[in-house]
């Protein structure tokens, strides 16, 4: 399911529960179920930057937010295309 949330920005749901913060193509942050909250470890521009913060920002303080490098959430956004 996409959702928008602003200019460049979505949301995409996919059936088992993970959650991908997109900006623009590019997916930057994610909730995965059973695990938790990832975040890109690449530094983006500042309005990305001020996008990832805020939607982060659902989650805290009760959850961790694990960086990550880029090609792993490249791999969520693989996984959720091909569903």
């Amino acid at each position: 399911m996409l959702k928008p949330l602003g200019a460049n920005q979505n949301q995409v749901t996919s059936s088992n529960g993970t959650i991908v913060l997109m900006s623009y193509e590019t997916p930057v942050a994610a909730f995965i179920p059973g695990q938790g909250v990832i975040r890109t470890s690449k530094k983006w521009s500042a309005t990305t930057s001020k996008h990832i913060n805020k939607w982060l920002q659902q989650f805290s303080p009760n959850v961790t937010i694990t960086e990550v490098y880029q090609s792993v959430l490249d791999n969520y956004q693989v996984e959720i295309t091909l569903r």
